[in-house]
């Protein structure tokens, strides 16, 4: 028998970078997607399918994330939608192109390029987590965590009615509680049922619950301004791109 060495095909080094999560302004070490890893989150968009979506975005980000102890499932919706961008963006370009509706007529479709360092996740002064709702009790939140992350990314957008949006808006309020307490007392929410958590919620009046409202109306989210000129009318307009699927359209 004739023996022939047989070399091993070789490994391609992955280049890796850093990234400052914006909640935290903690440094990570994260890599680029890699083929395999494209796939895998290709198969999981075809399906439609929310659980399948959310533990392969959560299984993707994981991988890619090379600092320990970095959970993705804890980050806030913002400091996730951020870390997907830029390491998409490290996989495919420095740049995306994106279609942007002129709003001076409502219909002109323009195409711009804009370079994905140029994306930052913008902040409100005056936004806080602490809210006050009477002399006596106050509730602290937190961020929406990869749920609302994939709901508000990949969700197909079936119209469910106004009731099903109203029962989407409690459900992530009550997602985001972390704590009710007064100068006494604390209740953790983790101590709490949904049912419970919602039968708070909805003991509140108007003015408390739009202090609520306005936490997540003011809280960090990913921005960027753009110019673009009208073809037809050669306007130009300022337009804002918020959310991860601005940037992916």
């Amino acid at each position: 028998l004739k023996c022939e060495n047989i070399m091993a095909l070789p490994k391609i080094n992955t280049p890796t970078y850093d990234l400052t999560l914006p909640s935290t302004g903690k440094k990570i070490k994260y890599r680029p997607f890699l083929v395999r890893e494209e796939k895998i989150l290709i198969m999981a968009l075809e399906t439609e399918d929310m659980a399948q979506i959310t533990n392969a975005v959560v299984e993707i980000l994981n991988d890619c994330i090379l600092t320990k102890g970095v959970s993705v499932n804890k980050l806030a919706t913002f400091d996730i939608e951020y870390l997907f961008l830029n390491v998409r963006a490290k996989s495919v370009g420095e740049t995306v192109e994106v279609n942007i509706t002129c709003p001076d007529d409502g219909k002109t479709s323009v195409q711009t390029e804009i370079n994905i360092d140029s994306i930052k996740v913008q902040k409100v002064r005056g936004h806080k987590n602490i809210i006050k709702l009477d002399d006596q009790y106050s509730m602290k939140l937190k961020y929406p965590s990869i749920t609302e992350f994939i709901e508000s990314n990949f969700e197909s957008g079936q119209d469910g009615g106004e009731g099903s949006d109203i029962d989407k808006s409690l459900t992530m309020i009550t997602s985001c509680i972390e704590m009710i307490y007064d100068n006494e007392e604390s209740w953790d929410a983790s101590d709490s049922s949904q049912k419970e958590l919602e039968e708070f919620i909805e003991q509140l009046n108007s003015k408390q619950f739009k202090a609520i409202e306005k936490f997540f109306e003011t809280m960090p989210k990913l921005s960027h301004k753009v110019k673009v000129t009208n073809p037809t009318t050669e306007v130009e307009s300022e337009v804002v791109l918020e959310g991860l699927a601005s940037f992916f359209t």
